[in-house]
Parts: C-alpha cells; structure tokens; sequence
C-alpha cells in the first residue's frame, strides 16, 4: 500500500492506468468519496439495530469498496510521500504499487466486511505483495512500513465514514473502538501473510542465484568463459570485476582443517568462492591491487615480494591446515579454466597431508618431474646414481648435498644447519663428487644434482631416512 505527491486531505490526481470499472456494490453510486466531507448518500447503520457492529462493519466495507480506486489514490499518495523507496518509482513504478495496493485494500475490505473474497483467497494479494517485493529486491521493513501506512489510510477514511453517519449520537462509542480493532486485526494478519510470503520468496530467490553462481563458477573452471557473455555472467553472478587480480588454489580436504578457507581469507580482506572438485576444494580468490611503478604494468609473478601473495600463503598454512597448490596471477576471469589445471599440477607436487602450500612459479621443475616418472628417475639414475648405491651412506651425503645447494654452495651454512663442522660438509661434497665423477666447481654438475634431488620423490626412490648415528661419518677435526 503507498503515496503520491498530494496530501492525504487533497483530492488526487489522475490515478494511473487510466480509469478502473469497480464491481457495482450496495451504496456505489450514492458514496462519498474516501476523506470527502459529503454524508453517504442513502447509507443509515444505527448501531441499536439487530446488525450490530457486523452491519456496521458491512455497511462501511460496501460503501469504500464502491470508491475504491479514490481511496488506493489516497494510500498510495500517503506511502510515497513517507518512503524514498517508493517515491522513487524504482525498482517499484507507481503503477505497480497502485495495483499492488489496490488489491490489497479491495480484500482487506472484503474481509473487514465479512463480504465474499474476490478470486476466493483474501490473503492472495499480501502474499503476491511480498513475493513480488522481494524479487525486487525491497527491503522487508520498508514493505511493512507501507502496509502500516496503508492500514493508517484505510483507518483515517473509515473514520471520516463513521463520523458522518446518521444516528452517530446515539450510539456506543464501543462499537466505533471496536471498527478499530478489526482494521487492525485484518492488517496485522494481511502484514503476515505478506512477510512469510516475503521470507519463502526471498530463499528460493537466493537458491536460484545460488545455483546459477555455482554453474557459472563451474563453466569458468570447465575454460567455457572464453564466451565473453559466459565471462561477463560469470562476474556479474560472482559480484567481482570481469578483470582484476586473481589466482585459482586448490586444496585438498582435510578433516581436521576448516571446510575451505574463504572465512579465513575474508579476515584478511581477499574475496574469494569455493566450491569441492573430486575430493579437493578449488576456489578463485581476488587479491587486493598492487601499486606499479609508472609506465609499467602491475602484472608480475607471483612471489614472496609482493604483500598480498605472503598474506595469502600465511593464511593457507597457518590458518586452513590445508594442502595448497596456487596458480599463477591472472588478469581475467575467463582464464580460471588455465590457472586450475596449473594450480592441480603444483598440489601434485606436495606431499599429500603435509599442509604444505606450494606456488607453480616456484615449483616449475616438480611440475614437469611429476608428470613424467620416466624422466625422472632417469635424471636421479644419471646425476646420483653412484650415491644412491653407497647404502648406508647415502643418507648422510643426500641431506648434505641438499643443505649445501639450498645455502648458495657454501660450506659454512651448510654446517650450521646440520650442526657440524664446515670440513665434513666438504668432505661429503667430495665424496660425491668422487662417486659421480662431477666436479662440485661445475654449474652443470651443480644443476644435475638440483634436478635429481628434486626428483626423487617422482622415481619411485623416496628419500632414505637419517641414518642412525652408527652410520654417520666421524667428523673432521
């Protein structure tokens, strides 16, 4: 029910739409208009008669439902002149709302009047009310706010009715209060019906664009975004930019961890959407933009330098619990299809249950491992076969080895880590160099070994534990 431009006492306006026919009812021709100052014509209730407060009631609906559009005129002038929303005549046009109401005030008569209901359903018109504000996206305290307004109207004329009627003095005032309390029943209940009607509109609206964000999400992953028009949907359906900055992770589920990181990534102000693929989560996440040097572009790997990269990595592992792997950055939606394929192979990468994060641009050389066994057990058979054939040795010298090329070659480092002398790292760098026949001067020997390291865990030759402390070499003095 609503408001227009003209007070509540002044006569309105063309109403819209054109003229309305309203069925013919007792007292129709002979009605006063709804707020006019004219008696009703031919219209005499006296409250002492057998009819009693239900006459009155009938008497009273016959006669307003006989000027019914005059009196929607009148509510929806009132209901736009106390809500912006409305006033505005978006996403609800006047046109809409006279009708709206029209059929609103039209049953809450019939069923004030204890007439019979038009179409059989008094309650239709509140229920149409709140599905169709609900589509529209009006919020529900807005829509209760005009049907308070509306009842406000309906109550005003009634009461303009009932002091003009013939008889009044001598009647009980009791009757009058008790007109009241059954415009307000009668709006009370209609105001419910329109908001459980509201509430059930409301959820399966949200189910249907839950479900089409999901397919729209699943054709981005799938690559269909290549469509501008899928793309585009796809972003509007999403609520984020078609081109801003983005990475595709995957993760592997972990009972123990959260169901997938959104929350977590959410705190740190990254927008993100997941949805289970196989066993795994995948997920698009939005970082936040980067400041670039003028006169070059913002696009840059991914990496430990920029802010936005290291917060999501902290999140994912401290956080989530969660086996990673993240994609490379990427400008467009429509590329998610390419960045999941990437983000797969870096999680293949991880050991599984590890709750190790791992970004493809800095696994490019286990990414290509993992994918061909062959070729990685044949790098490991060429560059550290001799070693691997020591036995018991061999551990000793793979952990060296390890620690003296994470630590830039240098000796010292490496001792530091092992928490052993710098003499027995050089010694066990010679032995290999010895078993291989590479020198650990050369670059080639150095990248060899690199390569086989990494691709143990993809030749079916796991690393060998630790050896026990029988098994380690004494230590150069």
């Amino acid at each position: 029910m609503t408001h227009s431009s003209a007070a509540p006492g002044e006569p309105p306006g063309p109403r819209p739409g054109g003229n309305r026919t309203t069925p013919a009812r007792a007292g129709g021709p002979g009605a006063p208009a709804a707020g006019s100052g004219a008696r009703p014509g031919g219209i005499h209730t006296p409250l002492s008669g057998s009819g009693g407060s239900g006459a009155l009631r009938r008497a009273l609906a016959t006669a307003m439902l006989a000027d019914i559009d005059r009196l929607t005129d009148r509510a929806v002038d009132d209901i736009r002149a106390h809500s912006g929303t409305y006033a505005s005549g978006a996403p609800v046009t006047r046109e809409d709302l006279w009708e709206i109401c029209r059929d609103n005030l039209l049953r809450a008569l019939e069923d004030f009047g204890g007439l019979a209901a038009t179409g059989g359903d008094f309650e239709w018109a509140a229920r149409e009310t709140g599905r169709r504000r609900a589509e529209q996206g009006v919020p529900l305290d807005t829509v209760l706010q005009a049907y308070r307004r509306g009842g406000r109207v309906l109550w005003q004329v009634m009461a303009e009715y009932l002091r003009i009627r013939a008889g009044r003095d001598s009647d009980s005032r009791d009757v009058e209060l008790d007109m009241a309390s059954g415009v307000w029943e009668t709006i009370d209940r209609y105001s419910v019906a329109m908001a459980d009607a509201y509430r059930i509109a409301q959820l399966e609206l949200q189910s249907r664009q839950d479900t089409r964000r999901v397919a729209l999400f699943e054709a981005l992953l799938d690559g269909r975004a290549d469509d501008p028009a899928v793309a585009s949907a796809a972003a509007a359906a999403l609520g984020v930019p078609a081109v801003d900055r983005y990475v595709v992770v995957v993760a592997a589920q972990d009972p123990a961890a959260p169901p997938h990181p959104s929350p977590v990534l959410e705190a740190q102000g990254m927008w993100s959407y997941w949805r289970p693929r196989s066993g795994r989560y995948a997920g698009i996440v939005r970082l936040p933009r980067r400041d670039a040097p003028a006169g070059r572009a913002a696009a840059a790997p991914l990496g430990g330098g920029d802010p936005a990269t290291r917060a999501l990595l902290a999140a994912l592992r401290e956080r989530t619990g969660a086996t990673a792997g993240v994609s490379p950055e990427f400008d467009r939606l429509s590329q998610a299809g390419r960045a999941l394929r990437l983000a797969e192979q870096t999680l293949r990468t991880l050991p599984a249950g590890s709750g190790e994060v791992g970004v493809f641009d800095d696994r490019l050389a286990q990414v290509l491992l993992s994918g061909r066994t062959d070729i990685a057990e044949r790098i490991v058979t060429v560059h550290l076969g001799p070693v691997l054939a020591t036995g018991g040795e061999r551990a000793a010298l793979l952990t060296t080895l390890r620690a003296w090329l994470d630590h830039g070659c240098s000796a010292s480092r490496a001792a530091d880590q092992l928490y052993c002398h710098r003499n027995t790292v050089l010694n066990r760098i010679g032995r290999i160099s010895e078993l291989t026949g590479r020198s650990s001067e050369s670059g080639e020997a150095r990248l060899g070994w690199a390569l086989a390291l990494r691709a143990l865990p993809y030749a079916g030759l796991a690393t060998p534990p630790e050896p026990a402390a029988g098994e380690r070499e004494p230590e150069a003095p």
